[in-house]
């Protein structure tokens, strides 16, 4: 038996009641009596009528949809953006379209056309690791298209941007390892082309110069696809530890490089932090229950989600065209644990 959806056609048939009548009483329209606009409701709860979104969206040119572009949906810090993202969405009457780069240029192009095919309303992006050219960005951008930037963004386009105090989370990140008494401190972080990169490197040069220690030479190891791929976790880390002098400590600046360096010094049968200690940005769970317990910058992204989404409907609701933007700058909290402390 076919699924038949009950109509604004049925409710007037039902109260034997003109369609126009029904179909202002239900948008409550001022010509409408209160008591018609009751009976048409009451009708309608029982017959369990539900507006079509289609048809909603042909009349308003809307379709009440928002796209979504991230790296990696199983990636901690995005899984609970997208919780925070649809918490605001769904209260707000949108629905959330979510596609992933897997940190590819060429697929986030892709994601921009077909999100642009489905006629989304906006777009919050998080760029991908082979993000350079921001050409397909701006094009959509230009045509007035609402976009928010969240995590990884650029100052290419002038539009509303969410992101953490990098700089801030890395700094005090070194500033811990060094307080406990480390001074061979080394980082592994993503690509040169990612914001986050450069503020996390930035803050971590910066406590290292509070304290009158310079960078060693080949101490920064970049990873281009953030750990994505293990064997260049791997090979980041053999090369620090190939070095004519050890670091006797790691900043791992993203979920996968935390974890990847963790399990690498293990098959490398180091000790943590006896023979090197750890400290990773992450959002993971498994930080706490990983032997040693992780000490990690923890970054706000459930909350980076909501912003972002707040953000895209004010850009979208708009009555008049948005000149003024917001750069906002979450900030991230340090949780100590075992990996990162002195014996």
């Amino acid at each position: 038996m076919k699924f038949e959806a009950v109509t604004i056609k049925d409710i007037a048939k039902a109260l034997g009641l003109s369609v126009s009548t029904v179909s202002r009483a239900l948008r409550d329209s001022y010509e409408i009596s209160s008591e018609t606009k009751k009976l048409v409701l009451e009708c309608a709860e029982k017959l369990n009528y539900k507006p079509n979104p289609i048809a909603l969206s042909l009349k308003e040119r809307r379709t009440r949809s928002i796209g979504v572009v991230v790296c990696e949906i199983a990636n901690n810090f995005f899984s609970q953006v997208i919780n925070g993202i649809e918490s605001v969405a769904y209260d707000k009457g949108y629905n959330v379209i979510i596609s992933q780069s897997h940190e590819s240029y060429e697929r986030e192009v892709i994601d921009l056309q077909y999100l642009a095919s489905r006629s989304v309303d906006g777009l919050l992006i998080s760029v991908s690791t082979e993000t350079n050219d921001f050409t397909h960005l701006r094009a959509l951008h230009e045509k007035g298209f609402p976009i928010v930037f969240f995590d990884r963004v650029t100052d290419e386009l002038k539009t509303h941007a969410v992101t953490v105090d990098n700089f801030k989370g890395a700094y005090e990140a070194t500033e811990h390892l060094l307080k406990n008494g480390f001074t061979k401190i080394a980082a592994i972080t993503n690509s040169e082309f990612l914001s986050i990169s450069n503020e996390r490197i930035s803050g971590y040069k910066a406590a290292l110069a509070d304290y009158n220690i310079k960078p060693k030479k080949g101490f920064i190891q970049h990873c281009f696809y953030g750990g994505m791929i293990f064997s260049e976790i791997e090979e980041a880390v053999n090369r620090l530890l190939s070095l004519p002098e050890r670091p006797d400590a790691l900043i791992t600046m993203s979920d996968k490089l935390s974890t990847g360096c963790v399990k690498t010094l293990k098959r490398r049968g180091l000790k943590i932090p006896g023979d090197i200690a750890i400290i990773g940005f992450s959002n993971s769970d498994i930080a706490e229950l990983i032997d040693p317990p992780l000490s990690v910058v923890r970054q706000p992204a459930l909350e980076m989600g909501k912003a972002a989404m707040d953000l895209l409907i004010q850009l979208i609701e708009a009555k008049r065209p948005v000149t003024d933007f917001e750069k906002r700058v979450l900030t991230p909290e340090i949780i100590i644990r075992e990996s990162s402390l002195k014996h």
